[in-house]
């Protein structure tokens, strides 16, 4: 038992030390640096006029994070890049008058439509790939189920990439950001989700926890389908006066990268307490072998905790800026307000059980994993089943 524990805070030293990037800056990393910075230089020369004072902000917190997190994960700059490139293709195609009506590239893979849809079945593939690992331990699987993993996150991603500029063709007034329907912010959470884990995976050194946060992503992926073929959710519209605003673009995606990190918390946590009983049941069930030990969950899932709080406690102060602007108050105790209150001071409360008060272990696991069924509720449910200045999130 006592071994145990040393290889447990072993591993875990490896992991912090692996996080101090600053310590193994390569030529690669001063290009990444290099080709951000000639990137934003560009944009402030292009568009300076047009700018004003937030908009220089966000550009500059954009910067800062693309730099940090590239050189801190490397896999972060090809992903990132390849996006970029595809999603650009995607706009060039569209800028000289090709239509998915006349263009194949366009029609099977980079229009917005479509690339959710790839997205769909390779997170699908990803998601029965972890499963078939988890019983088997095949590296060649576990390789397999990462790289599905990937191709769809990128996909996702170049998907609203080629939608932003898709809700601008022949309606211009009805341009947005592609985070105002359920559709597109379905969308972002099962590509977010999944890259979210991808890092975690890469950090942790742990495929098998795939096998329990993959599967919500895998339903996330059907109820898109459902929106696409059932509710056709995602044609463009027009959006609403309230949606029009400069703050939604931070407000919105910055909330679900938080909804990612606590869902990926909660199930590392699911995984936790299942792993507990296996080895506390005779140690040598297929959860024992497989999942990290008890210290690296806990360590993971104080970690997702701990940024997705940030995030949602930067989401919900710029998300009440917005309201400020588009119903003339900070807070209404709107019932979408109200579940985000709820949702902070949940958060809150383990994250001061952990640090002031040193829980650790079972009860945090338990913890995490009932504050899925809160996120959910102030994610979707708010929206589906009570009424608001949100309803506009309702199908």
């Amino acid at each position: 038992m006592a071994s145990s524990r040393a290889d447990d805070l072993v591993a875990l030293t490896k992991i912090e030390a692996e996080g101090r990037w600053i310590n193994r800056l390569s030529r690669l990393d001063l290009l990444w640096f290099a080709g951000l910075t000639v990137t934003v230089g560009v944009l402030v020369d292009v568009f300076n006029s047009q700018f004003w004072f937030w908009q220089y902000v966000v550009l500059a917190t954009w910067y800062v994070t693309l730099v940090a997190v590239g050189v801190h994960w490397r896999a972060f700059q090809v992903a990132f890049l390849t996006v970029l490139s595809a999603a650009l293709l995607g706009v060039w195609l569209y800028s000289i008058g090709q239509t998915p009506a006349n263009d194949v590239i366009l029609r099977y893979v980079l229009q917005g439509y479509a690339g959710a849809m790839w997205m769909i079945g390779f997170l699908l593939a990803a998601t029965a790939a972890y499963l078939i690992y988890l019983f088997t331990l095949s590296e060649k699987v576990g390789r397999l189920a990462t790289g599905l993993t990937w191709v769809g996150v990128l996909m996702g991603f170049i998907a609203l990439g080629v939608r932003w500029r898709e809700t601008y063709l022949g309606h211009p007034d009805w341009g947005h950001v592609p985070v105002t329907n359920l559709w597109e912010v379905m969308i972002v959470f099962c590509a977010a989700t999944s890259l979210f884990y991808l890092y975690y995976e890469s950090r942790f050194k742990s495929k098998a926890l795939g096998a329990f946060v993959m599967p919500l992503v895998a339903v996330a992926a059907v109820f898109l389908a459902w929106l696409t073929f059932v509710q056709h959710m995602n044609r463009i519209a027009p959006i609403i006066p309230a949606l029009q605003s400069f703050w939604m673009k931070l407000h919105v995606p910055m909330m679900f990268v938080s909804y990612a990190n606590f869902t990926i918390a909660s199930l590392v946590g699911l995984a936790y307490i299942l792993a507990d009983r296996s080895r506390r049941s005779g140690g040598g069930g297929i959860l024992a072998r497989a999942l990290p030990s008890g210290e690296i969950m806990d360590n993971m899932m104080s970690k997702a905790i701990a940024l997705g709080f940030l995030l949602f406690t930067i989401a919900t102060i710029l998300g009440a800026v917005w309201a400020a602007k588009a119903w003339g108050g900070f807070w209404s105790w709107d019932p979408k307000e109200t579940w985000a209150l709820i949702v902070w001071l949940n958060y809150a409360g383990y994250l001061h059980a952990r640090t002031s008060k040193g829980w650790r272990g079972k009860q945090m696991a338990w913890w995490s994993f009932m504050s899925l069924w809160v996120v959910t509720f102030c994610f979707l449910g708010v929206n589906l089943f009570l009424s608001g200045l949100h309803s506009y999130g309702k199908l």
